[in-house]
């Protein structure tokens, strides 16, 4: 089978290992030269993921159009930020493609799901997206994984299962793409309740406090968006919750912890502009999009106002006891 993967960060890394260990011919597009030059050359980026290599068959190119072209399946693992400018560049080469979209996180400017600023902006109705609880770094140590894989088109489920599914990788089907998605990237956000638990020096027994509420509330916010409530049990929901909640390799729990530990502004801000931290964005999206729905979900709103309007982290912990 022939991938064309767009994304040469750490997760684009992680996926194209799978795709390699399943005999798949691999393309992988980056939009930097330096960065295409380095892989070419030392076929790593030891920043992103330590002592692993790239298949030296994945060819690596700046081009869209030889990303595309012949390719059975694409695959969009890139930050959610730049989702829209990427599909802008495919949109001339695309005609019904299978697409996967590996990026989880809400458009800041308009409140779109990933899935929804791909159907908008390239011609296809192939369109699939896999989230779970999975770091790269674990990815490619090959031990067993479980990832959530959403479409409406069963061609498009079937081609992504041929190229990822073996020994170590397992996807659970599900039409509930919205649901999904919304779960990939709410978990991002309580990560970062989670890690001001942490800065605040909290028990496991409250971290496991939190994350039992957070299950209800991702239910809620499912229902509020006509999704499937029991999403929130699948690998995308509760799996990936878990994982980022809980491990310190997550870049928003590390952000939280930063903010329970009640660090300088400058030091906050630092971290911001040096690291990705999606739940950051994704709190203010999401806080908005259920502000217009009418919907409220306390957990969020506190959230938000700890994270982005600098209130004093310990509100997390009375709110744990006073939230009905």
């Amino acid at each position: 089978m022939n991938i064309g993967l767009f994304g040469c960060g750490a997760y684009g890394m992680a996926l194209s290992s799978i795709l390699t260990s399943n005999n798949c011919s691999v393309t992988m597009w980056t939009k930097f030269e330096e960065e295409k030059d380095n892989l070419e050359k030392n076929r790593s980026n030891e920043k992103l993921i330590p002592n692993f290599k790239i298949s030296d068959s994945i060819k690596i190119t700046t081009s869209i159009e030889e990303t595309i072209v012949d390719k059975d399946l694409l695959i969009i693992a890139i930050p959610a930020a730049f989702t829209r400018s990427l599909c802008e560049e495919m949109r001339p080469f695309i005609k019904n493609n299978h697409i996967l979209i590996a990026t989880k996180g809400i458009e800041q400017e308009t409140g779109l799901f990933i899935n929804e600023i791909v159907s908008r902006n390239l011609d296809t109705n192939n369109i699939a997206v896999i989230s779970g609880g999975t770091f790269a770094v674990d990815l490619v140590s090959k031990m067993p994984a479980g990832l959530s894989l959403a479409s409406t088109s069963s061609g498009t489920i079937e081609l992504v299962k041929r190229a990822l599914e073996n020994n170590y990788i397992k996807l659970r089907t599900t039409n509930d793409i919205i649901g999904v998605e919304i779960c990939g990237s709410i978990k991002n956000v309580i990560a970062l309740s989670s890690g001001m638990l942490d800065g605040l020096r909290a028990s496991d027994s409250t971290k496991a406090m939190l994350i039992t509420e957070a299950m209800h509330d991702m239910e809620n916010i499912l229902d509020a968006f006509n999704c499937e409530k029991r999403t929130v049990l699948s690998f995308a929901g509760i799996g990936d919750l878990l994982l980022t909640c809980t491990s310190t390799k997550s870049r928003n729990y590390s952000f939280g912890k930063l903010l329970g530990e009640k660090k300088s502004h400058e030091e906050i801000e630092k971290y911001l502009k040096t690291t990705t931290v999606e739940g950051y964005y994704t709190v203010v999206s999401i806080y908005k999009l259920l502000k217009d729905k009418k919907v409220s979900i306390p957990i969020i709103d506190l959230i938000y106002d700890i994270a982005v309007k600098g209130e004093n982290p310990d509100k997390l912990l009375s709110f744990l006891i006073e939230k009905e």
